[in-house]
């Protein structure tokens, strides 16, 4: 389990131009122009096929579990999705405003994500009887285990293509 893991991982990592490291300077090498609407879209639909590959290749489920298991999973995406579709929606509008942000504007957006976070965690929290009784516990944190390092990665991978908000004055309009 722990090279399918290590090999699920680098597979998803490799599939993103991970961000690169800045040893000696303290800064991270953040890009200066935002996701468009192109870009947004595109990685949606690859992060959407990876997502459950790798959880398969990754859950070792018996047949009865897998049974029980994956109409949990999907119904457990489709609620994701929702929240996703949100989070999408405030990086489309920080793309198109991104530039002309104000001291106001600034703090909704960061209100606005930080509520997608706290969203997400309740969602998980919600999944956590329901999964466990699908599956033995071990299964059931493994599946939440893995959940989250996908997210994690995919946040990563949005977050390393989003220009910081003190970059805004370098942008042309």
């Amino acid at each position: 389990m722990k090279i399918s893991i290590a090999a699920a991982a680098l597979l998803l990592a490799a599939s993103f131009t991970a961000m690169p490291a800045q040893a000696q300077n303290a800064s991270l090498d953040m890009p200066t122009e935002p996701l468009t609407a192109e870009d947004l879209e595109g990685l949606r639909v690859e992060l959407r096929s990876v997502r459950k590959q790798l959880m398969a290749q990754n859950l070792r489920l018996a047949d009865d579990e897998a049974t029980r298991f994956w109409p949990i999973y999907d119904r457990f995406q489709a609620e994701l999705r929702l929240i996703k579709n949100d989070q999408y929606q405030l990086i489309a509008e920080y793309a198109n405003t991104f530039g002309s942000y104000d001291s106001k504007g600034a703090v909704d957006f960061a209100k606005r994500l930080v509520d997608l976070e706290v969203r997400t965690a309740a969602l998980r929290a919600r999944y956590v009887p329901i999964v466990s009784e699908a599956v033995p516990g071990v299964t059931a944190a493994t599946f939440f285990q893995i959940e989250h390092r996908i997210s994690m990665m995919i946040d990563q991978r949005i977050a390393s293509m989003l220009p910081v908000l003190q970059f805004q004055s370098q942008v042309a309009r």
